[in-house]
């Protein structure tokens, strides 16, 4: 059984490119893994919160000593974090968004960035990343072209996601884009060629 996390960022629903360009990765997967078990996450219909003082204490609260409102207030990272490390792919949905991710995105990341949990120490000081043995797709989309030319400098996306997931153990990484949606003679064909290049593995 393949379990198959979808994490969704956009603030365009249905119309999404991102959306619909990791729909597309996910069909794949699927395809070739017939048994498998799909979760959906839009983080931005959710409302995904961001930290709060009290839920980041409670990160560096022994579990002993967590109060029963503690417990409430990290039960959402706790579930995700698991959610997290049931998953065998990952697809993340990225739009590029003034340079970086949406908020949303940001936000998940923070909660399941958790000490002794998904990230450790090496007895030389090191962090050591505890969320192995996944695949992760990302699924970018953009009006312009960041892959080359004079815009790669301004993504902020791919290079940071790419840094935060292998701080996790999430090494294996694959990158998707529709990019030049915005772009005359780009925009056309953008998400169908990126939906071509899709390889699963």
């Amino acid at each position: 059984m393949t379990r198959i996390l979808h994490l969704k960022s956009s603030l365009m629903g249905k119309e999404s490119y991102s959306i619909k360009l990791g729909n597309a990765i996910v069909e794949q997967i699927q395809k070739k893994y017939p048994e498998n078990q799909l979760e959906e996450l839009d983080l931005v219909e959710t409302e995904m919160p961001h930290l709060s003082p009290a839920v980041l204490r409670t990160f560096f609260t022994p579990a002993d000593q967590l109060t029963e409102k503690d417990r409430e207030s990290i039960g959402l990272s706790d579930q995700l974090v698991q959610q997290l490390l049931s998953a065998d792919s990952i697809v993340i949905g990225a739009p590029l968004i003034n340079f970086t991710i949406h908020s949303s995105l940001k936000a998940w990341i923070d909660h399941i960035t958790r000490a002794g949990i998904t990230f450790g120490y090496g007895e030389d000081g090191r962090p050591v990343g505890k969320v192995t043995g996944k695949k992760v797709y990302i699924a970018m989309s953009s009006g312009g072209v960041y892959s080359e030319g004079p815009g790669k400098e301004n993504d902020f996306v791919v290079p940071y996601l790419k840094a935060f997931l292998g701080f996790l153990g999430m090494t294996d990484v694959t990158v998707i884009r529709a990019e030049g949606l915005k772009v005359p003679g780009l925009k056309e064909y953008a998400l169908e060629n990126a939906i071509e290049s899709i390889q699963v593995n």
